[in-house]
């Protein structure tokens, strides 16, 4: 049963690696059960970049969280982000042998295999097809063609694509650390099932996910995932920015943004002044937060100018009626709603995973900067695109792989049919697990 099912979710993050352990209540919301956390030394903007180091953390987090919900981890689903993520609009067709039969499942599904076979650049992979709409015959703007009647079927897809190599380090990481990924999945689009409502994404809407090495993007409109982008920008280099500016230690530059840092520096006193430990044997250090508010000003607007410039490559800039929607841990810096308002003209909200939460362990999970990881739990127990859900079971292979690959999966006691929906480029890695 749904309720029984326990939905591990893995957050490999640029600052930190997260582990949440989950399962739904009678009620229908998710409880976690347990989280585990541990500081993030072997990824950079989103991609693993130190295998040894990324597993250790991988190992300690999962740890925590088996020793917090007292289950036996083996089976997570594992978020994916980093500059290399790419989407694309592509227009697929299939002709019908049998014209005076309706349209089946099987016919969705063949259509939504061929795209897994596009032509991609060398080095990259599809791991998202997911459907705009459809075209029977010449009857346009179908969103579920599943009973209808004719002879050619159309569809628009939004197909997303990872570079090989980033997605291979990831099973490795995964594989060593002695687990198995169920669903590997873009973290924006995770986020978005944690923090959207149902009218933001039928209004239209832009999620704005801001982490510590990149800021990811994905728009919804029609209660359809439009467009997605990762842009190699993040809470870090606003540390960076600080640490630089101040001429201060690391660490001591994140305390300073967290603590006390502003995105609008005309919100900030003329008189308050921080002190700095100073090195050994150096007098303290002292720090205006009125510049602290303009470097991290800056550099803000710089991103938000990227995050706008991007909405309106999209084509949907005047479109989206439910405005910006921003979460992760860069969403709490003060004042950052009023910039964003103020740059894009956008309405603006902190987007919190609260929506699908109940009861709770662990409360501090109801943060945005763990909306990633709640969305990596909800998707165990629902698909990406909720017009899967319309045809009972059989329709559960509408987002599968590419039917040749079907044969190889396997299922897991935490998982289930999830491995079937959106992962088919993943069994390849998962049957050589003893190679690594």
């Amino acid at each position: 049963m749904q309720n029984d099912k326990i939905v591990v979710g893995l957050d490999i993050g640029t600052t930190k690696v997260c582990a949440l352990v989950g399962r739904k209540n009678e009620f229908g919301k998710l409880e976690i059960l347990g989280m585990g956390k541990a500081v993030s030394e072997g990824v950079v903007r989103g991609m693993v970049s130190n295998i040894d180091k990324t597993v250790e953390a991988i190992k300690k987090a999962i740890r925590q969280a088996e020793g917090q919900s007292g289950i036996n981890i083996g089976v997570v689903n594992v978020g994916i982000a980093g500059q290399h993520i790419k989407s694309l609009q592509h227009n697929g067709s299939i002709t019908r042998q049998v014209t005076d039969h309706e349209i089946t499942v099987e016919d969705v599904n063949r259509l939504t295999n061929d795209m897994y076979r596009l032509v991609t650049p060398p080095g990259s992979e599809i791991i998202h097809v997911m459907p705009q709409e459809y075209k029977v015959d010449y009857e346009e703007g179908i969103v579920d063609p599943v009973g209808m009647t004719g002879v050619r079927l159309e569809g628009n897809f939004h197909i997303i694509t990872a570079q090989s190599n980033a997605i291979n380090n990831i099973n490795k990481c995964i594989l060593r650390a002695g687990l198995e990924v169920e669903q590997l999945i873009l973290e924006p689009l995770a986020s978005s099932m944690s923090v959207l409502s149902e009218e933001e994404k039928e209004a239209g809407v832009a999620l704005v996910d801001i982490g510590g090495g990149t800021t990811d993007l994905a728009i919804f409109k029609d209660n359809i995932i439009r467009h997605t982008a990762v842009l190699p920008f993040g809470g870090n280099i606003i540390t960076s920015d600080i640490k630089q500016g101040c001429l201060v230690m690391q660490n001591q530059a994140e305390q300073l943004k967290v603590k006390f840092g502003k995105a609008i520096a005309d919100e900030a006193s003329e008189n308050e002044i921080v002190s700095i430990p100073g090195l050994r044997d150096r007098t303290p250090k002292e720090i205006s937060l009125k510049n602290l508010a303009y470097i991290i000003e800056a550099r803000m607007e710089e991103i938000v100018e990227l995050v706008y410039a991007e909405i309106v490559r999209s084509g949907y800039a005047n479109s989206l009626a439910g405005g910006i929607v921003i979460t992760g841990g860069g969403a709490q810096l003060q004042n950052l709603v009023q910039l964003v308002e103020y740059i894009t003209g956008m309405d603006t909200r902190i987007g919190y995973p609260n929506e699908h939460l109940g009861r709770s362990k662990v409360e501090s999970v109801k943060s945005p900067m763990y909306a990633t990881s709640v969305g990596l739990v909800l998707a165990g127990y629902q698909p990406l695109d909720q017009r899967v859900e319309r045809h009972s079971d059989v329709e559960e292979q509408v987002f599968s792989k590419p039917v040749e690959q079907q044969q190889k999966s396997s299922g897991s006691s935490s998982g289930g049919g999830l491995l079937q929906k959106l992962k088919g480029f993943l069994s390849d890695d998962i049957d050589n697990k003893q190679s690594y």
